[in-house]
């Protein structure tokens, strides 16, 4: 039972073609001349730890399934039930294993192994969307801890009633960006608005923009004439110094309109390093999403944080329902999405993608 499962899942998982791309890399990383370009070492590394922690991974699924045989076969054979029970528990977390692989399979891109930062911004609705964009960043912050990512607020602001009008988190951890690139777009929130006084239905929208938090073994070229830099002093928590010094940067790419900004740090040249990283990003993400744009003829990033533009509502009144419109997938339990409950939505939206390219 568990070796079929496992045989079937080989098929997709090219073990033996990984490891012979590991012993071309050893090959290389044997010359000795290959540890004088820093920037080829660093991909190359790379891409060697990614694959050597992928076979392990997948041999340890291999052992695990082994493992559920031998209990499946000694609970049967003595028709021991508790045995039988282990032999079933097994089971259930050799599919998970599977599925974790199975859904990294589905982020060849190449940064998508990499952390990622995510920006929040609220959109049409007024108190109710500010207070929307806060939501979403306690749902995303939720979500990060159930994952084991570590996440790290690098700016926020506040809305003058509620809420916030937007921040930036950089999340930590393998295959973030892969991960969180699903949620780019528009999300839409229908409730009671807790600050309409006649407590009517209201609808707000914030959007969600994801890009990886790149190393240098990715190369993005950005000429320094193409750049606008302002500083300025920041704003909210942290301190003293922050506010009564020009700490803060932003840093405006004038080709494409991107702005970044970073006032977390409390010297303005570790926040200009951080906008520049984040930049470096943004430009990628960019890249990726015009790629595909000329290759669907969409243009979803485009639109405006309001109706008809946005990729999952999250309803509260009259019902309960959280829907990506994307995918269709859907959930009633809206309380356990809010809590973090979102990489089912996630893998739905990698698989949906995987069909769309074999249509392609």
């Amino acid at each position: 039972m568990f070796s079929s499962v496992l045989r079937c899942f080989g098929g997709v998982f090219d073990i033996a073609g990984m490891q012979q791309r590991l012993q071309e890399l050893e090959q290389v990383t044997s010359d000795p001349d290959f540890w004088n370009d820093e920037k080829r070492r660093m991909g190359i590394l790379k891409e060697q730890a990614q694959i050597d922690r992928k076979c392990k991974s997948f041999f340890h699924v291999v052992e695990q399934a082994e493992e559920g045989d031998i209990l499946y076969e000694l609970g049967s054979e003595e028709s021991d039930l508790d045995v039988l029970s282990e032999a079933g528990e097994v089971y259930i977390e050799v599919q998970k294993l599977l599925r974790v692989l199975e859904i990294e399979e589905l982020m060849p891109e190449e940064a998508d192994s990499n952390s990622a930062i995510l920006n929040i911004n609220s959109g049409a609705g007024g108190t109710d969307a500010s207070d929307w964009a806060e939501m979403l960043k306690r749902m995303y912050l939720n979500w990060c801890n159930q994952k084991g990512y570590k996440a790290k607020l690098l700016e926020e602001h506040s809305h003058e009633e509620a809420g916030i009008k937007s921040c930036t988190i950089e999340v930590q951890g393998l295959y973030a960006y892969g991960y969180l690139k699903s949620e780019i777009g528009v999300h839409r929130l229908v409730r009671i608005s807790p600050f309409d006084s006649n407590s009517r239905r209201h609808t707000a929208f914030a959007s969600i923009h994801v890009s990886p938090d790149l190393d240098d073994s990715i190369e993005i070229l950005i000429v320094d004439s193409d750049l606008r830099i302002d500083t300025y002093r920041a704003s909210g928590a942290g301190g003293q110094h922050v506010n009564t010094t020009d700490s803060a940067v932003r840093i405006t790419h004038i080709p494409t309109g991107i702005v970044v900004t970073c006032q977390n740090e409390r010297s303005q040249h570790k926040n200009k390093d951080r906008a520049m990283k984040i930049l470096k990003g943004r430009l990628y993400q960019y890249e990726m999403a015009k790629r595909q744009e000329e290759a669907t003829a969409q243009q979803a990033l485009k639109k405006k944080i309001e109706w008809g533009s946005q990729i999952r509502s999250y309803v509260l009144h009259p019902y309960k329902l959280v829907k990506d419109l994307r995918t269709g997938y859907e959930s009633h339990n809206v309380d356990k999405v809010f809590s973090g409950e979102l990489t089912p939505f996630m893998e739905a939206w990698l698989s949906l993608d995987e069909k769309n390219e074999e249509v392609r």
